[in-house]
This record gives structure tokens, C-alpha cells and sequence, in this order.
């Protein structure tokens, strides 16, 4: 690994423990001329990543990230922004563009190893897709990336504002129906792989996930027998679901504090839904990593087509993702935020 400034070094020795080894440059004009020198001797390896302190500043950072990205031989390293909490969003947008992933420095090691698994998947699929793909002009331009996620916050604040009498009520009936937090919060993938927080009501006894392997079988995806292990996983009936967070998912109202997620630059309003980790790492071949290209989303093209399908198939499922992950623009978003609200309320007991 290669650690640029102070504080990425931070992040050395928890990495050292779970066997990485790393380099440190004090700049990113001293990282460059290492990156190429080693290219030169060809008897040193290239870093796996590239952790660099954000505090080398907007222009470099933005400089060095567009080198990266332009140079075959280093576009596949996750390049990835160590900051200290209160300057973790401080980022201006144009200096984002090629950073793979912001951190704070005080991340635990075990997230940071399954951030690095991730994204070195998604970088070495992604650079295997076919262009033709995503045709030049679905792609979306800059100022659209500014005008989406400025309607995402606007959206998100009003309406936690709105709703927050009904956010307090749903919270105080969970805690008086059973034991455990509130909020359920799980490690999720998102566009590029990039893991974060994935917060909603809770609506399951506690430890639900623990129980994952002892209902497996029950998985309403059409799965081969012979396979490693489900890419997706739904359940009919789940038993591990309480008599109120049943209510609550027919309602989707467990959804709700997924807008915190809106807020903190997680998510979008329409996207893919992000997956667990155990599903993102099945997503293996080219054609299902497309889905990764796109951006995680309350609501999608998968939630008002197939929501409550019981007999959809994993196949179906990776499919609408990549629709979707190769045709999403501002007006394919607005046509199906406008169709979701007469599925959300539609009684799907999964």
C-alpha cells in the first residue's frame, strides 16, 4: 500500500497487522515518482492502494486522482481520502471526481480490509466493461451530478422535517415492543462498491442477522443447489420479523431513515439498492458488477416492476439492476420516484 501524508500514515499499523506492508511518500509528487519508478525497474510491485491525507489540498488531490485514472498502468489501484471527521464532507465536488472512496482516519481495520476487497473487485471489472455499454450520451455530465444530489438534500431534509412526529412514534412503538436499538444500521455496497452505514427501522428481533444460515433454505430466489451461496436473499414470511415490523415493511415505513443516508451522501432517492456485503462479493462476473455503476437508491426500477415477486429469479433481479445502471438519468429518476408511491403502500409479505 502507499500512504500520501501524515495522516493516511495513521492508518499504517492497523493495516501492518492484518499482514499489508506499505510505503509512504510526504506528497503527491513524491508518490508519482515512486508509482513510476517502479513501473521503470518492473521488478517492484505496485501498491494495491493508494491511501492519500486530504489535507495535501483540492488541486493536487484533484490533479493526482486524474493522473491515476489516465495512466493504464495505475488505473485499477483504489485511490481512497483519509480525513479527520469534521472535514469528511468538506470536499469540494470537482475534486471527488476520480477518488474511489473518502475515510475517516480513525476507521476501524476490519472495515477498512472489506473497503479494499471491494473496491479492488470493482475496480479491476469495471475496467474490463465493454463501453459500448453505457452509450456516450446517457452518460451524466457534472453540472446533472450537482443538480441530482442538490434535489436529493432538499428532498431529504423536507421531508424528515415533515415526518419527524411520525419518525418519533414509529421509534417509541419498536422500543416498546421488543428489546434492541431503534435504527438498524448494516454495512452496505453502493455504486462503486463503496461501503457506508445503511440505517432502517428495525424490524426483526435482535441478532436477526446471526440467523442468516438457519433460514437460507427459505430463500424466495431461485438459486441452483449447486451454488456457493445465494447472491440475493429474501425471505416469505421470515420468522425472525416482529408483528410490528411487519406492519412497518408492508408500509415500506421502515424505509424512512434511509433519508439520513440521502442526507450523508450514501445514497440517492432512485438507484439500485445497495447489498449486503456477503451479496456484493457473489456479484462476481462483468455483467452483474454493471450494477455497481449506478447509484444506490431509497427507490428503483427493481422496487416498482418486481417489488414482492415471489418467484423472480436472481437472474431478473441482476438484470433490472444493470437496466438500470445503463439507461439512469434525471428524467428516468423522476419517472420512477412518480411510480413508486403506488407500490409502496401494496401489501408484499417479504
Amino acid at each position: 500500500m502507499l500512504f500520501i501524508g501524515a495522516a493516511a500514515a495513521a492508518l499504517q499499523p492497523a493495516l501492518q497487522t492484518n499482514g499489508y506492508d506499505g510505503v509512504y511518500a510526504c506528497n503527491v509528487y513524491q508518490a508519482r515518482n515512486m508509482l513510476i519508478a517502479r513501473c521503470i525497474k518492473g521488478n517492484e510491485t505496485l501498491p494495491e492502494v493508494i491511501y492519500c491525507d486530504m489535507d495535501m489540498g483540492e488541486q493536487l488531490i484533484a490533479h493526482f486522482a486524474a493522473y491515476l485514472a489516465v495512466t493504464k498502468e495505475f488505473v485499477y489501484i483504489p485511490f481512497i481520502l483519509v480525513a479527520s471527521s469534521e472535514k469528511h464532507n468538506a470536499l469540494h465536488f470537482t475534486a471527488r471526481q476520480n477518488v474511489d472512496d473518502i475515510i475517516d482516519v480513525q476507521t476501524d481495520a476490519a472495515i477498512l480490509l472489506d473497503k479494499i476487497a471491494l473496491l479492488k473487485k470493482y475496480k479491476n471489472l469495471k475496467s474490463r466493461l465493454p463501453y459500448q455499454l453505457t452509450p456516450p450520451q446517457k452518460l451524466i455530465k457534472p453540472w446533472a451530478h450537482v443538480f441530482s444530489r442538490t434535489i436529493d438534500i432538499l428532498f431529504a431534509a423536507t421531508m424528515l422535517t415533515i415526518l419527524s412526529p411520525v419518525l418519533l412514534m414509529i421509534a417509541l412503538c419498536i422500543m416498546i415492543e421488543s428489546r434492541g436499538p431503534v435504527l438498524y444500521a448494516s454495512l452496505r455496497a453502493g455504486k462503486g462498491y463503496k461501503v457506508f452505514k445503511f440505517y432502517k427501522f428495525r424490524t426483526m428481533v435482535p441478532d436477526a442477522d446471526k440467523k442468516i444460515e438457519q433460514i437460507k433454505h427459505l430463500n424466495q430466489y431461485d438459486v441452483k443447489k449447486d451454488a456457493a451461496g445465494p447472491m440475493f436473499l429474501k425471505i416469505n414470511n421470515d420468522p425472525r420479523v416482529t408483528r410490528l415490523g411487519k406492519l412497518l415493511r408492508n408500509s415500506s415505513l421502515d424505509e424512512l431513515p434511509q433519508l439520513i443516508n440521502v442526507l450523508l451522501g450514501d445514497m440517492s432517492l432512485v438507484g439500485n439498492r445497495p447489498l449486503p456485503l456477503y451479496e456484493a462479493c457473489s456479484l462476481t462476473i462483468d455483467q452483474a458488477a454493471q450494477r455497481f455503476l449506478a447509484p444506490a437508491g431509497i427507490t428503483g426500477l427493481w422496487q416498482i416492476k418486481k417489488r414482492g415477486q415471489p418467484n423472480m429469479s436472481v437472474q431478473e433481479r441482476i438484470d433490472l439492476d444493470v437496466n438500470y445502471a445503463n439507461r439512469h438519468s434525471f428524467l428516468y429518476d423522476m419517472r420512477i420516484l412518480i411510480n413508486t408511491p403506488k407500490v409502496l403502500m401494496q401489501k408484499a409479505d417479504v
